[in-house]
């Protein structure tokens, strides 16, 4: 059987080898999230039939909001341990911070990677003086380097959204080797990043078919509990639908399928346009959405989120210089944007704030 966990319990780790050694699924639940969210998650993990060869369950809800409950085998977490402990060290005193909520599937796999004798991991927000390794998004880098990072940490393995080249300088000034990756929770790791690119995680292969990218892996996920998700699988090969390029090795992800913007005759990919916006001076992070207009289907609005004292005063010349015209934001917003338990951008909520006028409307 599944059997939730609350996520603020002190022995976490000591309960989630408890539930494993029983032969149960843990389904490690957020207490911070609304009631209604919780109940949700409850309700799906209880559709799941038939349990056996499943080892962890994971909640996800992307940047969409709907709670999806992800299942998969020990295998498919564990076959990848070597070669993380490759990239993050197999030293003694190894400690990985986890920033991010264990209900997160990205904290999670660290959880049973220490119960299958890898790092010892640190929870919460704060890292650890002793730590040597960041498992965490862009945004917890970030925080980790405005508050200063503990001289220990050599190594920061950063998922989860995008990882702009500022932010990997920044940290490799400060003597962490940077490695990012491309994931999602149905298809765990997929490729990394040493600052060339995208290319496949040890044991992963690639194909872009038609757009979209495929990958054949061992540490696929094995379905949800529940009703379907973006989880398709075809001869060994599995896609959640994002779409992608592939060129002499290198991986270029061009966001979700489902998530193009349709204006008139152009199809707007947000994640292309957000990481124009991302460089701009004084910008921290931007979502791109779709504001729905007659006759044209829909506009290109963004929802900025600027640095301490930074200001958009370049937004529009970044905008007009580097974006075709049917990809320029035709309304801005601007605020802290809303971001998932994991710390990536919410881009659901942060439309549906921008479009209900609960954030300041920018002029650039």
């Amino acid at each position: 059987m599944i059997v939730p966990i609350d996520a603020d319990a002190a022995d976490l780790l000591d309960r989630l080898r408890a539930v494993r050694d029983a032969d149960d699924v843990p389904l490690v639940l957020d207490p911070r999230a609304p009631a209604a969210y919780g109940e949700s998650v409850t309700r799906v993990a209880a559709q799941a039939a038939e349990l056996d060869g499943i080892a962890w369950a994971s909640v996800t809800s992307g940047s969409s909001g709907r709670p999806r409950v992800v299942l998969r085998s020990a295998a498919s977490w564990s076959a990848s341990f070597a070669a993380i402990e490759s990239l993050i060290g197999r030293a003694p005193d190894a400690a990985v911070s986890l920033p991010a909520p264990p209900s997160s599937s990205l904290t999670l796999f660290s959880l049973a990677h220490a119960i299958g004798g890898g790092p010892r991991p640190v929870l919460g927000p704060a890292a650890r003086s002793d730590a040597t390794c960041l498992h965490g998004t862009p945004q917890a880098l970030r925080e980790l380097l405005d508050r200063g990072a503990p001289p220990s940490l050599r190594t920061a393995l950063i998922g989860g959204s995008h990882l702009d080249a500022g932010l990997r300088a920044r940290a490799e000034a400060a003597g962490i080797e940077v490695i990012s990756y491309y994931g999602a929770a149905e298809l765990s790791f997929v490729a990394l990043d040493r600052g060339d690119g995208l290319r496949a995680f040890p044991g992963v292969e690639l194909q872009v078919r038609r757009g979209v990218l495929w990958v054949r892996s061992p540490f696929v996920a094995a379905r949800y509990a529940g009703e379907p998700g973006p989880l398709r699988s075809h001869d060994g090969w599995a896609s959640v639908g994002d779409r992608a390029e592939l060129t002499d090795g290198v991986l270029r992800l061009r966001g979700r399928a489902d998530g193009a913007i349709l204006s008139a005759s152009a199809t707007i990919i947000p994640e292309e346009v957000e990481e124009v916006l991302r460089s701009a001076p004084g910008v921290r992070d931007a979502v791109v959405f779709a504001l729905p207009r007659e006759r044209v289907g829909a506009l290109v609005a963004a929802f900025v989120e600027l640095e301490a004292g930074g200001d958009a005063s370049d937004l529009d010349e970044v905008a007009r210089t580097r974006l075709a015209p049917t990809h320029r934001p035709r309304r801005w917003f601007v605020g802290e944007l809303p971001r998932t338990a994991s710390g990536k951008p919410a881009r659901r909520e942060a439309a549906e704030r921008a479009l209900r006028g609960e954030v300041a409307r920018l002029v650039v």
